[in-house]
């Protein structure tokens, strides 16, 4: 499965959010999408999906065009996990994350599909919880069954929108560890817009690094977390180390205009 991105642009009335926007993914890779907020990170993942229509360009999946495919199409080979859930309704872990087989079974589902879901649950060494309340249960666990749910549709690619955010250390450990072990075991892809610079460059294999809808920077980490691109796209300086072999950002201090009054 090859995902590609050709010039693509979004935005809203006279506002626009990507401007030719373009990127590649390969099998079994992953790729961080970091920049500051309103950067358009969330917006690309969702164009991605189709849950946005961009206004130019177009988004191939093995040289198919994503916007001639119905939506349980693109359901079975893309799997996006969104920043929370809001689900309020009760429902146990279980019947939450059988509800990624839709794509495959409709509303009907059979013993190999329940198999699946066990099977996915103890991937993430969640299957304690298959049948307690999804609303009951903490932050990090009810991430995990989001990503439970998207690998139930089995999916050649992951589209994560900031699956870190609200998490504790732990727990972002934890998730992240899960997603490039997923990667690796079942063979797919993932994209993830995230906040988090060290976290990016710990588990991916390419960044791209956004400002104000363009790509200002893409590549190996080393490549993309340089202080430089750090200093323009985020206005701070920085340190950036060595750790493991990896970057390892230090911020210092926003950078000051204006007379010497902060710019935010």
């Amino acid at each position: 499965m090859k995902l590609k991105v050709m010039d693509v642009e979004f935005g809203y009335a006279s506002t626009p959010i990507l401007r030719g926007v373009n990127l590649e993914l390969a099998k079994s890779e992953v790729l961080s999408i970091v920049g500051p907020n309103g950067a358009g990170k969330s917006t690309l993942i969702r164009c991605i999906n189709r849950i946005l229509n961009p206004q130019k360009g177009c988004i191939h999946l093995d040289g198919s065009d994503i916007f001639q495919m119905t939506r349980m199409q693109i359901a079975r080979q893309l799997g996006y996990i969104p920043q929370s859930d809001h689900q309020s309704f009760p429902a146990t872990v279980f019947d939450v994350v059988l509800m990624g087989r839709r794509p495959h079974i409709g509303w009907r589902s059979g013993r190999c599909d329940k198999e699946k879901v066990l099977d996915v649950l103890q991937m993430l060494n969640i299957e304690q919880l298959a049948m307690r309340d999804v609303n009951e249960i903490s932050g990090g666990q009810r991430q995990k069954v989001l990503i439970a749910r998207a690998l139930a549709q089995e999916p050649d690619v992951l589209l994560l929108d900031e699956p870190t955010s609200n998490l504790d250390i732990r727990h972002q450990l934890e998730v992240m560890d899960a997603i490039r072990t997923l990667v690796a075991e079942k063979n797919i892809s993932a994209i993830m817009a995230i906040h988090d610079l060290n976290l990016g460059s710990r588990y991916s294999d390419r960044m791209i690094m956004l400002k104000k809808g363009v790509i200002a920077a893409a590549g190996r980490p080393f490549s993309v977390l340089t202080e430089d691109n750090i200093k323009q796209v985020y206005g701070v300086d920085a340190a950036v180390k060595e750790e493991d072999g990896l970057p390892y950002v230090v911020p210092k201090s926003p950078i000051k205009h204006n007379g010497g009054k902060q710019s935010w």
